[in-house]
């Protein structure tokens, strides 16, 4: 299934989420070199520009079908303060990965962007659930999940490889009619 991108982007008066441009490399560099991305996602580390430059080459391929990609930015100045991805699992199921780049963590940037992010995909792709999964012990990405509304359903043992070792995955679900104003 071919998902469509929001027409027009989504944004409030704090943040945008727009697709992602080479022009991004820089600042997905910067982002990747705080310890805590590694440390909570499957990025590449140490992170290069190299490494920035083939994720954006994959994330930004037309020919990607069942997923989007957004780069979320201020709406004041378009600075980059994080990633948020949509992909789907199965029919009616998507989920949700994000990160935040250190300066914009703790602002609540990241919960506004997955907020608006929700609030479209169940409006407009209809899917009766929305999932994201966070490593055990990621406080910050649960804290974002608590606050929207997600449900914890349980922990996926050994479920995903991070650099070559398999961690549990705490896995949250939100429905249609529980997202919450973050």
């Amino acid at each position: 299934m071919r998902i469509p991108a929001p027409d027009p982007p989504l944004r409030d008066d704090v943040v945008t989420l727009r697709p992602w441009r080479m022009d991004d490399v820089a600042g997905i560099t910067r982002a990747c070199q705080d310890s805590e991305i590694p440390r909570w996602t499957t990025v590449p580390t140490p992170y290069t520009e190299a490494d920035a430059r083939g994720w954006l080459e994959i994330v930004t391929d037309p020919r990607i079908e069942d997923q989007l990609n957004f780069a979320v930015t201020r709406s004041d100045d378009d600075s980059l303060i994080g990633s948020l991805s949509l992909w789907i699992v199965k029919p009616g199921v998507v989920e949700f990965g994000y990160w935040a780049a250190p300066q914009a963590r703790g602002q609540g940037h990241i919960p506004r962007a997955v907020r608006l992010l929700a609030k479209w995909t169940f409006e407009h792709l209809r899917v009766p659930r929305v999932q994201l999964g966070t490593f055990p012990g990621n406080r910050p990405s649960e804290r974002v999940a608590e606050k929207l509304g997600f449900a914890p359903e349980g922990v996926l043992r050994s479920y995903m490889d991070q650099r070559g070792e398999r961690r549990d995955v705490r896995m949250w679900s939100l429905l249609p009619g529980e997202l919450r104003e973050a």
